[in-house]
C-alpha cells in the first residue's frame, strides 16, 4: 500500500513513503524484519524452493542475520517436537511458527526540518484514513493504527469531551448554591450570594487563563482539575462569610457587620489559602521531578491566588450590597421593599408566603424593655436621656455568648423617658430568628445532628467507624499499583486505547526490548568478564554481539580468551565483515589508542527481552530494580534503558510526592503555631487530620481501581488544601471557646462551621456528577479522586473530629482566654431625643 501526500506551497510535490522513510546505511527504507522474512517465504514459494522456517521469537533471515520478531507477531501457535501444535504464546526459542493471530508493523519516517515534519504529519493522517477505508472493506479484519501524534491528540481530546459536562457542572452547582443560601425569610435570604460566589470563582478562572495565554503557556487536559480546586476553596470561603454574617447583630450598621465578618473569617480563610499555596508551590518547585505535576501546580497556584483576591474584593463587595438590601428590608431575590405585616394581611396567600419576613420591631416585642420609674422632682428639661450599658461578652461574634446588661438612670437632673431596648450581644433568645425562619441545614444541625453525634451511645460507633476507615485505607495503601500505562490519561474509545488493548492482548508475552549499555571500556577478552556478561543475559531472549562473536570464534576452533590485540583484530577485520554479522557494527564503539595499536572497545550494547506473564508491569518493575542493583555492584559498568522505563521511574516519584507534601504541610502548620498565628493544639489536630485524609484517599482510591498515575498524584496534592478548608475552621472554633463543656463547644462549632462544610459538599458533589459521564480515563480518575477527597474531608469534619474532640485535648476548663476575647468590653450608648424624634445615637467601645 502506497500513500502520497500533496505538499502545500508554490512548488507542489507528491511525497511517497519511499521519500519520507528513514533510510539505513545503504539508503534503503528501514522496514520490520517480519516483512523481510515473509518476502523470503513468498519468493521461495514462487521459485519452488524449500520454504525457510519462520522461527519465534528470534528467526534467521536468508543472509544469516538473526532478527527478533517477538513484538511483530502476536498470538503465535508453534509446532511441537513431533509436529504437535503448541498453545498460543507457549513456543520455545527457535520453534517454527504455525499461525499467528496478530501482526504489528512499524513505519519509520524522517522529520528533518519544518517542511518534512509537516509532510510527515500529513502522511500519517492520510495513512490512517487509508486504513479506515481498508477496514470498512474488510470488517472481519481488525486494524488499529497509532501514530506519533495519536497520544497527544487523544490526551487533549478529553478536554473536548468535557466541554458540555463542565457547563452542566456549573449549572448544577449554581442551582444548589442558590438553594444553600436561601432561607424562609425573604429579606435575610441571600440567593444571589450563591450565584455571585460561583461567578467570583469563574471570573478568577478566566483571569488566570488570560494571564497564562499572555505569557505563552500551553493548555493540557490535566488542567481540568484546576476549576474544582478553585471551586472547593472559593465555596468554603463564601459560605463561611455568609454564616458569619448571619451571626452578626442585625441592629448594627452594615460596615460594622462586614468588619465583624472579616474579623471572624478572614484569618482562617487566609491561613487555608496559605496552605494551598504552600503545597501547590512545593509541587511546582524543582523538588518535584514530574513535569506534568509542576505545570499543573504552577497554574493552580496562580488560580488560587487570583481567587483569593476576588473573594476579598468582588465577593465582599457583593456581601456589602446585599447587606444594605437587608437593612432596607428588601426582598433577597427581587430587591423590592417588603411591606409590613399589616399591609400583607390583605394580600393573597402566595404573596404573603413570597414576601414573608420578620421585622425588627416584632423581635423587640418578644423582649420588652425594662420599665423604669422616674422621680417627679426634676428640672423641666425633658429632652435628654442618658443610658449606660456595660456588656461582658465571652467571645465576639458568638451565638453562645452570655451578656450582662445593667441599665440605670442617670443622676442628671432631667426627667428620663423610657430608653430604647438595648440588644444583647448575640444572645440566642434575642437575635436568633424564629425556628421557621432559620436556615434549613442550620436547623437540622442545631436541633438534630449536633445532639446525635455527641450522644454518649453514638460515640463508640463513630470511633469504630474511624478504625474501619483506617483499616480499609491501610488495605488499599498496601495494594497501591503503578500507573505506567499512558492510555490511562486519554479519552476512551480512541486510537491509543484500542491500539493499547490489542497490544496487551496479543503482544504481552514478552517485555519491551531492554538496551543493555556498557558505557566504559571493559576487558572483553577476559574469560571471567565474558562469563559475567553471559550470566547477566542468561534467561533473556537476546541478540548479543558478544555471544555471537564467541560462537564465531568457537566455530573456527579459536580460543575465546585471547590477548587484547588478537581479540580486537579478529573482531574488527573478520567478524564484523561477515554479512550476517555486519549489523553488529552499530552496537560497538571503538576508541583509538596509539599509532599501530589496535583500538579498544570503548562502549557496546546488547538487546534483551524478558518473558512475561499477565502481570507484565509488576514483573518489569522487579526486573528493572534487579538490573539496576546489579549495575551498582558489577565490575562491568553498565546501565539499562527502554522508553517505557520513564513511566516506571515516574511511579517511584509518584508514591513519594504526596507523602512528602503531607509532611511538609504538617511542618508548615507547626511553624505557624510557633509564630503564635495558630494555637499549637490546633496545628497538631489539623496536621493529623490532613495526614488521615491523605491516607484515606490514597487507600480508597486504590480499592476503587485507580492507579497512582499523574492525575491521581495531582488530586492527592490538592486534597491537602481541601481538607484544611473543611476541618480548619471547626478546629479553630472549638479551640477558641473557654468554659462550658466539650460537648457544648462541639455543637457550637458544628453550627458555625459544620454547616458551611456541608453546603460546600453539596455544591461540590453536584459539580462532580456530570464529570463522571465523560468518556475519558483521565476524567474518570479525576472524578473518583475528587469524590473521595470531598467524602473523606467531610467525614472528618462532621463525624470523626466532633466525636474525638469530646474526650481528647484541648480542654475547656476556665482559664486565660485568648487575647481580645478575655478583655472586658464596655459599651456606652447615649441617646439624644428632642420633642419629636431621635436626633442621634453615639456608641463607643
Amino acid at each position: 500500500m502506497q500513500v502520497t501526500v500533496p505538499a502545500t506551497g508554490v512548488n507542489s510535490y507528491n511525497y511517497s513513503f519511499s521519500y519520507l522513510c528513514l533510510p539505513d546505511d545503504k539508503n534503503v527504507c528501514i522496514i520490520d524484519d517480519i516483512i523481510r522474512a515473509m518476502e523470503e517465504i513468498q519468493s521461495a514459494r514462487t521459485a519452488n524452493r524449500s520454504v525457510p522456517i519462520l522461527r519465534y521469537p528470534i528467526t534467521q533471515l536468508a543472509d544469516g542475520r538473526q532478527a527478533y520478531i517477538g513484538h511483530q507477531l502476536g498470538g503465535v501457535q508453534g509446532w511441537g517436537p513431533s509436529g504437535a501444535v503448541r498453545g498460543q504464546g507457549t513456543g520455545a526459542r527457535g520453534e517454527g511458527v504455525r499461525s499467528a493471530r496478530a501482526l504489528q508493523l512499524t513505519y519509520y519516517l524522517q522529520a528533518h526540518g519544518s517542511l518534512m515534519d509537516r509532510v510527515a504529519s500529513q502522511w500519517e493522517k492520510a495513512f490512517c484514513a487509508e486504513l479506515q477505508h481498508f477496514a470498512a472493506l474488510h470488517p472481519k479484519l481488525g486494524l488499529y493504527p497509532s501514530t506519533s501524534s495519536s497520544l497527544r491528540t487523544d490526551f487533549q481530546f478529553s478536554s473536548v469531551l468535557a466541554h458540555r459536562p463542565l457547563l452542566a457542572s456549573l449549572g448544577a452547582c449554581g442551582v444548589l448554591a442558590v438553594l444553600c443560601c436561601s432561607m424562609r425569610d425573604c429579606v435575610r435570604s441571600k440567593p444571589w450570594l450563591g450565584l455571585l460566589a460561583l461567578l467570583s470563582v469563574t471570573l478568577s478562572g478566566l483571569t488566570a487563563a488570560g494571564i497564562l495565554n499572555l505569557t505563552g503557556a500551553t493548555y493540557n487536559s490535566t488542567y481540568l482539575g484546576i476549576p474544582f480546586v478553585m471551586l472547593g476553596h472559593g465555596l468554603f470561603g463564601s459560605f463561611e462569610m455568609l454564616s458569619s454574617w448571619r451571626r452578626t447583630r442585625e441592629d448594627q450598621h452594615v460596615k460594622e457587620r462586614v468588619a465583624s465578618v472579616f474579623e471572624d473569617v478572614m484569618l482562617r480563610f487566609s491561613g487555608s489559602t496559605m496552605l494551598h499555596l504552600m503545597t501547590l508551590g512545593l509541587a511546582a518547585s524543582p523538588l518535584t521531578n514530574m513535569e506534568a505535576v509542576r505545570l499543573f501546580c504552577r497554574t493552580a497556584t496562580l488560580s488560587v491566588t487570583i481567587s483569593y483576591v476576588y473573594m476579598l474584593s468582588f465577593y465582599s463587595s457583593c456581601l456589602v450590597f446585599t447587606g444594605y438590601l437587608e437593612t432596607g428590608y428588601r426582598h433577597g431575590c427581587f430587591c423590592r421593599r417588603v411591606p409590613k405585616p399589616d399591609r400583607l394581611d390583605s394580600k393573597p396567600a402566595w404573596y404573603r408566603c413570597l414576601m414573608y419576613t420578620r421585622y425588627q420591631d416584632e423581635a423587640q416585642t418578644t423582649n420588652p424593655p425594662h420599665e423604669v420609674d422616674h422621680s417627679p422632682a426634676q428640672t423641666p428639661n425633658s429632652n435628654l436621656t442618658l443610658t449606660h450599658a456595660h456588656i461582658h461578652p465571652h467571645t465576639p461574634n458568638n451565638t453562645a455568648a452570655h451578656g450582662h446588661v445593667h441599665v440605670a438612670n442617670s443622676t442628671h437632673p432631667h426627667p428620663l423617658p423610657h430608653p430604647l431596648p438595648l440588644p444583647l450581644p448575640h444572645s440566642t433568645a434575642n437575635t436568633e430568628p424564629n425556628p421557621q425562619d432559620s436556615h434549613l441545614l442550620l436547623g437540622c444541625v442545631r436541633r438534630c445532628y449536633g445532639d446525635w453525634i455527641t450522644n454518649t451511645y453514638v460515640k463508640p460507633f463513630v470511633v469504630l467507624l474511624y478504625l474501619v476507615y483506617i483499616s480499609f485505607g491501610l488495605m488499599g495503601f498496601l495494594q497501591v499499583t503503578q500507573g505506567s500505562d499512558p492510555s490511562a490519561l486519554v479519552a476512551m474509545d480512541t486510537a491509543t486505547v484500542l491500539y493499547t488493548r490489542a497490544q496487551q492482548r496479543y503482544f504481552s508475552s514478552y517485555s519491551p526490548v531492554i538496551g543493555f549499555y556498557i558505557y566504559e571500556s571493559a576487558p572483553y577478552w577476559n574469560a571471567s568478564v565474558q562469563r559475567d556478561l553471559l550470566e547477566y543475559a542468561k534467561g533473556f531472549q537476546r541478540i548479543s554481539w558478544l555471544e555471537a562473536y564467541l560462537n564465531y570464534l568457537s566455530d573456527r576452533n579459536q580460543s575465546t580468551s585471547q590477548p587484547r590485540e588478537n581479540f580486537t583484530h579478529t573482531l574488527r577485520h573478520s567478524f564484523l565483515r561477515e554479512p550476517q554479522f555486519a549489523h553488529f557494527a552499530d552496537d560497538i564503539i571503538f576508541a583509538e589508542r596509539g599509532q599501530g595499536e589496535e583500538p579498544d572497545v570503548a562502549a557496546s550494547r546488547i538487546f534483551l527481552v524478558a518473558k512475561t506473564t499477565e502481570n507484565k508491569r509488576e514483573e518489569m518493575s522487579v526486573l528493572l530494580d534487579t538490573l539496576r542493583r546489579l549495575s551498582l555492584t558489577s565490575r562491568v559498568r553498565f546501565l539499562i534503558f527502554n522508553p517505557s522505563f520513564v513511566y516506571l521511574d515516574r511511579y517511584a516519584a509518584a508514591v513519594s510526592s504526596p507523602l512528602r507534601h503531607s509532611l511538609l504541610a504538617v511542618l508548615f502548620l507547626l511553624g505557624l503555631s510557633s509564630l503564635a498565628v495558630m494555637e499549637p493544639l490546633v496545628s497538631v489536630w489539623l496536621g493529623l487530620t490532613l495526614l488521615s485524609v491523605q491516607f484515606g484517599v490514597l487507600g480508597f482510591m486504590t480499592l476503587w481501581g485507580v492507579e497512582l498515575d499523574c492525575m491521581s498524584v495531582l488530586c492527592l496534592i490538592s486534597a491537602l488544601g481541601h481538607s484544611a478548608d473543611s476541618s480548619g475552621p471547626l478546629l479553630c472554633g472549638f479551640a477558641s471557646g473557654q468554659g462550658d463543656s466539650r460537648t457544648r463547644w462541639v455543637r457550637v462549632a458544628l453550627e458555625r462551621h459544620g454547616v458551611p462544610s456541608l453546603q460546600t459538599l453539596i455544591c461540590y458533589s453536584a459539580a462532580l456528577v456530570p464529570v463522571s459521564s465523560v468518556r475519558s480515563n483521565l476524567t474518570r480518575t479525576l472524578f473518583r479522586c475528587l469524590t473521595l477527597t470531598a467524602g473523606c474531608s467531610v467525614l472528618h469534619t462532621l463525624a470523626f473530629l466532633p466525636t474525638l474532640l469530646t474526650f481528647l485535648p484541648p480542654s475547656k476548663t476556665q482559664g486565660q482566654r485568648p487575647e481580645g476575647e478575655g478583655q472586658r468590653q464596655e459599651v456606652e450608648c447615649v441617646e439624644m431625643n428632642d420633642s419629636t424624634r431621635v436626633v442621634d445615637q453615639i456608641t463607643t467601645v
